[in-house]
Protein backbone atom coordinates (compact mmCIF):
# COMPACT_ATOMS: atom_id res chain seq x y z
CA UNK A 1 0.00 0.00 0.00
CA UNK A 2 1.76 3.60 -1.04
CA UNK A 3 1.70 6.60 1.23
CA UNK A 4 -0.72 9.38 1.73
CA UNK A 5 0.80 12.99 2.17
CA UNK A 6 -1.44 15.61 3.47
CA UNK A 7 0.11 18.94 3.75
CA UNK A 8 -1.89 21.77 5.70
CA UNK A 9 -0.16 25.21 5.75
CA UNK A 10 0.03 27.01 9.09
CA UNK A 11 1.10 30.58 9.28
CA UNK A 12 5.19 29.88 10.23
CA UNK A 13 5.43 26.07 8.62
CA UNK A 14 4.30 23.07 6.64
CA UNK A 15 2.43 20.22 8.80
CA UNK A 16 2.36 17.13 6.45
CA UNK A 17 0.37 14.19 7.93
CA UNK A 18 1.88 10.54 6.18
CA UNK A 19 -0.41 7.78 6.20
CA UNK A 20 -0.16 4.37 4.43
CA UNK A 21 1.86 1.54 4.96
CA UNK A 22 5.38 1.76 6.72
CA UNK A 23 8.01 0.78 4.60
CA UNK A 24 11.35 1.82 3.58
CA UNK A 25 10.78 3.06 0.16
CA UNK A 26 7.48 4.51 1.27
CA UNK A 27 9.48 6.79 3.67
CA UNK A 28 12.43 7.34 1.05
CA UNK A 29 8.80 8.49 -1.48
CA UNK A 30 7.62 10.97 1.47
CA UNK A 31 10.56 12.77 2.40
CA UNK A 32 11.61 13.43 -1.45
CA UNK A 33 8.10 14.50 -1.55
CA UNK A 34 8.38 16.74 1.23
CA UNK A 35 11.43 18.60 0.21
CA UNK A 36 10.61 19.37 -3.11
CA UNK A 37 7.35 20.90 -1.14
CA UNK A 38 9.14 22.77 1.01
CA UNK A 39 11.22 24.31 -1.61
CA UNK A 40 8.52 25.28 -4.16
CA UNK A 41 6.67 26.86 -1.54
CA UNK A 42 9.86 28.47 0.47
CA UNK A 43 9.14 27.19 3.62
CA UNK A 44 11.90 26.27 6.06
CA UNK A 45 10.42 24.79 8.62
CA UNK A 46 8.12 21.35 8.55
CA UNK A 47 6.44 19.16 11.19
CA UNK A 48 6.31 15.38 9.81
CA UNK A 49 3.54 13.83 11.85
CA UNK A 50 4.22 10.17 10.42
CA UNK A 51 1.08 7.87 10.86
CA UNK A 52 2.60 4.84 8.63
CA UNK A 53 1.32 1.14 10.03
CA UNK A 54 2.87 -1.97 10.03
CA UNK A 55 5.93 -3.18 11.01
CA UNK A 56 8.91 -0.68 12.21
CA UNK A 57 11.55 -0.91 9.68
CA UNK A 58 15.14 -1.80 10.53
CA UNK A 59 18.19 0.18 11.90
CA UNK A 60 20.18 -0.52 9.16
CA UNK A 61 17.65 1.14 6.73
CA UNK A 62 17.05 3.76 9.31
CA UNK A 63 20.50 4.81 9.49
CA UNK A 64 20.69 4.54 5.63
CA UNK A 65 17.45 6.84 5.23
CA UNK A 66 18.25 9.30 7.39
CA UNK A 67 22.31 9.66 6.04
CA UNK A 68 21.38 9.68 2.44
CA UNK A 69 18.03 11.77 2.91
CA UNK A 70 19.76 14.50 5.31
CA UNK A 71 22.35 15.95 2.42
CA UNK A 72 19.65 16.73 -0.48
CA UNK A 73 17.98 19.04 2.45
CA UNK A 74 20.77 20.74 3.70
CA UNK A 75 20.67 24.48 3.35
CA UNK A 76 16.76 24.26 2.41
CA UNK A 77 15.87 24.37 6.28
CA UNK A 78 15.89 25.82 9.07
CA UNK A 79 13.78 23.70 11.80
CA UNK A 80 11.89 20.31 11.14
CA UNK A 81 9.99 18.26 13.84
CA UNK A 82 9.23 14.99 13.31
CA UNK A 83 6.28 12.59 15.12
CA UNK A 84 6.18 8.58 14.77
CA UNK A 85 3.28 8.28 16.34
CA UNK A 86 3.82 4.40 16.15
CA UNK A 87 7.62 4.76 16.94
CA UNK A 88 8.77 2.39 19.94
CA UNK A 89 12.50 2.36 21.67
CA UNK A 90 14.63 4.80 20.83
CA UNK A 91 15.04 4.32 16.95
CA UNK A 92 13.98 7.70 16.24
CA UNK A 93 15.94 9.55 18.23
CA UNK A 94 18.60 7.44 16.38
CA UNK A 95 17.53 8.35 13.22
CA UNK A 96 17.54 11.76 14.57
CA UNK A 97 21.17 11.84 16.03
CA UNK A 98 21.92 10.54 12.42
CA UNK A 99 20.29 13.25 10.69
CA UNK A 100 21.86 15.93 13.32
CA UNK A 101 25.73 14.85 12.94
CA UNK A 102 25.05 15.48 9.13
CA UNK A 103 23.91 19.02 9.92
CA UNK A 104 20.39 18.97 9.75
CA UNK A 105 18.18 21.02 12.08
CA UNK A 106 15.97 18.57 13.32
CA UNK A 107 14.12 17.53 16.77
CA UNK A 108 11.95 13.92 17.20
CA UNK A 109 8.95 14.33 19.57
CA UNK A 110 6.13 12.19 21.50
CA UNK A 111 3.45 14.78 20.27
CA UNK A 112 2.32 16.79 17.87
CA UNK A 113 2.04 19.45 20.32
CA UNK A 114 5.12 19.20 21.53
CA UNK A 115 6.80 19.30 18.12
CA UNK A 116 4.25 22.59 17.34
CA UNK A 117 5.60 23.99 19.75
CA UNK A 118 8.91 23.74 19.23
CA UNK A 119 8.36 25.21 15.94
CA UNK A 120 6.90 27.69 16.91
CA UNK A 121 9.88 28.59 18.81
CA UNK A 122 12.60 28.64 16.31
Amino acid sequence: MPYILTIIEKPTYLHAIVTGSNSKENVEAYLDELLRECVARERPRLLIEERLEGPRIGVADVYQIASEKSSPALGHFLAIAYVDVNASGNLMKFAETVAVNRGLPIKVFPTVTEAESWLQKQ
